[in-house]
């Protein structure tokens, strides 16, 4: 899930992928597999490959695991699969945005589950480019530590912005300058809560507990789906209220 920037938002993530973490680890390999097949095998040289392997190491996947995944991508494991990438748009009530990052390997079922999942939370699928165009891909580090270091570091790096949040600092970067700016926060000292490549919303949309509640109910089960990689969606929760409903 990826709504308003949050801190307390980023925690609410973090507690359903630890709750799910054999799931997750499945859809970490789906996609170190589809961006070594875009990109080759080398992370080196495939900024996008190094991006999935950060995240997975960051969830604490099995190295065993990452490089099998690598190897399929590449074409080298015997059981190699090639996922097409697919991203639906919609609606979720209250009017919020939702963009979702697909990796199937069977288009129909993924389109049927990704609908059916939106009728069944009070949702609904819009045409395509409806609400893609209120999102920027974008770097996404979240960091704690002194203030200064924080944030001239990460300027000096190469960030577009830092901004402070609930005692952490949000620092976002171009998407293939996010592992280097990564790096350069933590040899400064800064301790890097998560970093990933994300989609970010130019507008969001306010929110009370009632349809707030409806919003993440519908996207903890798009994100429940398999084919389902990631759901962005343009909300703004209080932090209160993410509080409670996290509960």
């Amino acid at each position: 899930m990826a709504g308003h920037s949050k801190w307390a938002n980023i925690k609410h993530r973090k507690g359903r992928q630890d709750a799910a973490r054999g799931k997750l680890f499945a859809k970490l390999a789906k996609a170190i597999e589809a961006s070594a097949r875009q990109g080759g095998g080398d992370p080196a040289m495939n900024p996008t490959l190094a991006t999935a392997i950060a995240k997975a190491k960051a969830a604490s996947m099995p190295n065993d695991n990452i490089d099998r995944a690598v190897k399929r991508g590449s074409g080298e494991g015997a059981d190699a699969v090639d996922f097409s990438e697919v991203w639906y748009e919609g609606y979720a009530p209250g009017g919020v945005a939702v963009y979702i990052h697909v990796l199937t390997d069977n288009r129909n079922r993924a389109a049927s589950d990704v609908r059916s999942t939106m009728t069944r939370n009070n949702g609904s699928l819009g045409e395509p480019g409806s609400v893609g165009y209120l999102f920027e891909q974008k770097g996404y580090i979240i960091a704690t530590g002194d203030e200064e270091t924080v944030m001239l570091g990460a300027l000096d790096a190469g960030a577009e912005d830092v901004r402070e949040s609930d005692g952490a600092f949000e620092v976002i970067t171009p998407p293939s300058d996010m592992p280097s700016i990564k790096d350069a926060l933590e040899e400064l000292g800064a301790i890097i809560e998560s970093a990933d490549v994300t989609q970010l919303p130019s507008t969001t949309v306010p929110l009370e507990r009632e349809t707030a509640g409806k919003v993440l109910r519908l996207i903890d089960a798009l994100e429940d789906l398999d084919d389902v990689q990631d759901v962005y969606a343009n909300f703004d929760i209080p932090d209160e209220v993410m509080a409670a409903l996290s509960e």
